[in-house]
């Protein structure tokens, strides 16, 4: 049975996302995921500017008119929210753990994505998969969604986003918009996402506790591998260990932004002390001037 104080967080979460669905993200939401299909609509007699290539020819051959297939946009898209629940994203040194903004964002993703009309399904994965609840459309769909997002206890403890998108391969038929949200510490997955952008919409979400990339001075502390279980010392009152310390951790973040620019997968930054409204709302934004500047 589901703690009563997990009930009312997915209550207040539910309530917070399909706000933001509503009120924030509709119309850019509607404008950056257009349908990417086309789909079969009339006939229609040949009209000067129409595309030859658009010419039904059995048709045009029974009559003395040139007649074009036309074509709509298919509306309808598949969502997936692949959410890394590894036991890096259990760490937090300000108001929130990595994994509950990680859970908002995919709460406020899967609503704007029923808002519209689109199918949502969701891959929970570590270095396994943990959860796959299929794309399906609806306010229970969703509410189920959020629900599994909440009340999920990882069994495994690292990393394997290949694995991830191996699997989105085999349970989807069509392309889809994957959301992808993890805080990226894994190895080896340059490959793997360029393959499954050949075929999807990847969007990289990373979440970004302040302590990842930068460790102050609070004396010698004990750090520890969440997902290793490896532990070592580090004495923080010491300049030059800290400055490597954080020097590495930037390099490795900034090396992670690279891969992404270099594959043209879009990433959504997000750090936890920072509302993510903003940050998706900028992503938004930038995603709708890049299709119009593309035509």
């Amino acid at each position: 049975m589901i703690p009563v104080e997990i009930l009312q967080k997915i209550k207040r979460i539910h309530i917070t996302a399909t706000r933001l669905a509503s009120d924030v993200f509709a119309g850019e939401y509607k404008s950056v995921f257009k349908g990417r299909g086309l789909e079969f609509h009339q006939v229609r007699e040949y009209e000067t500017g129409d595309e030859i290539r658009f010419i039904d020819w059995n048709v045009t051959a029974r009559s003395d008119k040139a007649y074009i297939k036309e074509y709509i946009e298919e509306r309808e898209l598949t969502i997936m929210i692949l959410l890394d629940a590894s036991r890096s994203n259990c760490f937090g040194s300000v108001e929130h753990l990595k994994k509950e903004i990680a859970a908002e964002v995919a709460s406020v993703l899967a609503a704007s994505a029923n808002k519209n009309n689109d199918r949502v399904g969701l891959v929970i994965f570590t270095d396994r998969i943990e959860k796959f609840i299929p794309p399906r459309k609806g306010h229970h769909h969703i509410l189920r969604i959020i629900r599994e997002i909440l009340y999920h206890e990882s069994v495994g403890k690292k990393t394997d986003i290949p694995l991830c998108l191996e699997y989105l391969d085999k349970v989807t038929t069509r392309s889809t918009v994957s959301f992808l949200i993890s805080d990226f510490y894994a190895s080896g997955i340059e490959k793997p996402l360029s393959i499954a952008n050949k075929r999807h919409d990847i969007i990289g979400i990373r979440i970004t506790d302040p302590r990842d990339p930068d460790m102050p001075n609070v004396g010698v502390v004990s750090l520890e591998d969440a997902e290793s279980g490896e532990a070592r010392l580090l004495d923080t009152s010491n300049t030059g260990a800290r400055e490597r310390y954080n020097r590495d951790a930037k390099r490795r973040f900034g090396e992670a932004g690279k891969m992404f620019r270099s594959l043209k997968i879009d990433t959504v930054d997000i750090f936890t002390p920072v509302s993510y409204t903003e940050a998706l709302e900028k992503f938004f934004k930038n995603r709708v001037l890049k299709r119009r500047l593309r035509g």
